[in-house]
């Protein structure tokens, strides 16, 4: 659902592993990496949405991870007019962002738990290496999220 300013509500996903690395995700069919990330359905509680989509994409549910912190306020990016969407208000997406911790073995992440599968690879990142592989209109975005999330790492 598009906000009255163009925004669609949306949630981000850090999953780190025991090294604080982070899951690197690219997506299906193409050449990009991304976190996981996707809509909040209207009415949808956030952190639903977030255990949703970590469900969708990964495979996880919620006994395999426990979350570490979230953004406390809304984060936003807008979409360049190529990948925009014709004829309506869309301008991007307005994201809560969360760092979860996976406490399961990695096995049970499975990129082909859903049929409409989101990524065909994944790999175990440092947790900077996103900014520079990311889509350029998603670098603040990721910037601003992995800053306000990273007190909450274990040094």
């Amino acid at each position: 659902m598009v906000d009255k300013d163009g925004y669609r509500s949306n949630v981000g996903i850090i999953l780190i592993n025991k090294d604080n690395q982070v899951f690197w995700g690219r997506r299906i069919n193409e050449t990009s990496w991304q976190f996981p990330q996707g809509g909040i359905y209207p009415g949808e509680e956030i952190e639903h949405a977030m255990y949703r989509e970590l469900n969708e994409e990964l495979g996880l549910f919620k006994e395999h991870v426990s979350i570490i912190g979230r953004t406390a306020n809304w984060l936003y990016y807008d979409v360049p007019g190529s990948f925009n969407r014709p004829n309506n208000n869309y301008r991007g997406q307005k994201q809560i962002w969360y760092l979860l911790r996976l406490i399961a073995q990695e096995h049970h992440i499975n990129l082909r738990f859903n049929k409409e599968q989101e990524f065909d690879a994944w790999r175990w990142v440092d947790y900077w290496l996103p900014l520079d592989e990311v889509v350029n209109f998603k670098q603040n975005v990721y910037c601003n999220a992995l800053t306000e999330l990273e007190k909450y790492l274990d040094k």
